[in-house]
């Protein structure tokens, strides 16, 4: 069983990486995917906009927040395109992200969120230019009702998969969700046995 941290209401600040078609070799290149645990692995999200050949560290955003401060990832159009890898949101939880926003975000990318964690969230392009024309504001999730609330009080409804938002409210994965539940489905194996 996979414990994670509850998704439900959060207020954080956010940070803007505005580019693109930002893809899951981006956010953790190929060269790191040899771990099978998620421990670490935000070292080295955006490694190679972050840090130079020799290990130090380039002028980048992410490396000048408080991640504590900064849970909420806002991207531009496509985010998490290219190849299938679990890592990609590993990596970004790792670093201290609960949710990422964008315009669009790739299937197996929101698939591979959702299933670890991380909830990612589909805006309209108005509501991503108000976030990426204030990048320091502070804005309010809530899983709950399905609403983002940003810092000049604007708030807008997202969509996500109703089991997967169960999940994330009750911090579990898939088989989490099923262990948590195994009382009641011996109780109903127990029930259609003696039935048949």
């Amino acid at each position: 069983m996979s414990n994670q941290e509850p998704v439900n209401s959060f207020s954080s600040r956010i940070v803007v990486l505005p580019e693109a078609n930002i893809d899951t070799d981006q956010i953790i290149p190929a060269r790191f995917l040899t771990t099978t645990t998620k421990a670490g692995l935000g070292k080295v999200a955006f490694n190679d906009w972050r840090y130079n050949a020799d290990g130090s560290n380039k002028p980048h955003i992410l490396n000048e927040i408080d991640p504590t401060e900064h849970r909420v990832l806002v991207a531009g159009n496509n985010l998490g395109c290219g190849s299938s890898r679990e890592h990609a949101p590993w990596a970004l939880m790792d670093y201290g992200f609960k949710a990422v926003i964008s315009t669009e975000i790739a299937d197996i990318f929101k698939s591979n969120s959702l299933k670890n964690g991380l909830l990612p969230v589909v805006v309209s392009p108005e509501i991503h230019d108000k976030l990426t024309q204030n990048p320091q504001q502070r804005v309010t999730i809530d899983l709950e009702s399905c609403t983002l609330t940003l810092e000049d009080g604007t708030t807008v409804t997202f969509q996500v998969e109703a089991f997967a938002r169960q999940c994330l409210l009750e911090g579990v994965d898939a088989m989490g969700w099923l262990l948590k539940r195994l009382p009641e489905i011996e109780a109903y194996e127990k029930t259609n046995g003696k039935a048949a």
